[in-house]
């Protein structure tokens, strides 16, 4: 995993708590879900308009 180890993830993780606080990481953890969840949900939208595309220049393909 891109050559962090265990220690070298306890050691981010007590920066990261000692910067922002206890209170903050939850907060952080929703907005990164929600940043992953809206990035998915974007690239399936994508895919999906691409597919229609394909399907309405050739529609003797389906």
């Amino acid at each position: 995993m891109f050559g962090i180890g265990m220690p070298e993830l306890v050691v981010v993780l007590a920066i990261v708590m000692i910067v922002c606080g206890t209170n903050k990481i939850p907060q952080m953890m929703e907005g990164m879900g929600k940043g992953i969840r809206s990035f998915e949900k974007g690239v399936s939208e994508k895919e999906e308009l691409t597919a229609t595309k394909a399907i309405e220049a050739d529609p003797k393909k389906s």
